[in-house]
């Protein structure tokens, strides 16, 4: 498989092999810190892409959200 020509390519690919992908996820895979941005964008170009709302605790026991985006296949 060819290296992606730029991050979104990587966000695109990434959600269409593992259907989901989070911040720490594009931060940790591709050094990717604006992954709302790149999400954004995708849209704009026709993908459909949601936001699922995630809760967790840290490693302090304190509540923290962050969004999980998912790719929707359309057939």
């Amino acid at each position: 498989m060819e290296k992606p020509k730029n991050q979104m390519e990587a966000v695109l690919r990434h959600l269409k092999d593992f259907e989901k992908i989070t911040s720490f996820e594009a931060f940790m895979d591709y050094k990717i810190t604006r992954l709302s941005d790149k999400i954004y964008r995708l849209r704009k170009r026709g993908h459909n892409i949601v936001s699922l709302p995630t809760v967790t605790t840290n490693r302090y026991g304190d509540r923290v959200n962050y969004a999980t985006y998912k790719l929707i296949e359309t057939i």
